[in-house]
């Protein structure tokens, strides 16, 4: 009687622990899906942003069409807003806080509005007038090419 007592204990004790594992499984599963959709939301709002910015800059700036002096006097606070913007997105990706699949996406748009004849003409104004906006110009400096993520990694090797 004994004997089947142990198994019968051993049994229970199998699936208790069983039955544990896959509770701490499911708790870490819960966890990373409520990071996913918390980076989702983060890039989301970001994307707002940018969207909201956006309907300040005259249309025709998105259309290649250059503005007039003072039409591009009267922007240029919102084309800085957009070059503060994008090198935060830069900073952000940097850090690891935003997706690859994200950065690409943004990385392609920043490097089309940023040849855009007036974007252009004003982060070239910015970058005259002042030394900020580092990430920006380093992703500049590297065509848009380089995975900001990975350029301290980078620079760490190289000391």
């Amino acid at each position: 009687m004994s004997g089947s007592s142990c198994v019968s204990w051993e049994a229970i004790s199998a699936i208790a622990t069983s039955v544990a594992a896959f509770g701490v499984l499911l708790v870490l599963w819960q966890i990373w899906i409520t990071r996913a959709i918390a980076q989702l939301q983060f890039e989301d709002a970001l994307a707002r942003e940018y969207r909201e910015l956006c309907t300040t800059i005259p249309a025709e700036v998105f259309l290649k069409e250059s503005l007039t002096d003072e039409q591009y006097k009267q922007t240029f606070d919102e084309f800085y807003r957009y070059i503060d913007l994008s090198n935060e997105q830069v900073s952000l990706r940097q850090r690891g806080r935003i997706s690859y699949a994200v950065w690409e996406s943004w990385c392609a748009g920043i490097k089309y509005n940023l040849g855009l004849p007036d974007f252009n003409k004003a982060w070239s104004d910015v970058k005259t007038r002042t030394p900020s906006f580092q990430e920006l110009r380093n992703l500049e400096a590297l065509d848009f090419r380089s995975d900001p993520k990975y350029w301290a990694k980078v620079r760490q090797g190289a000391e």
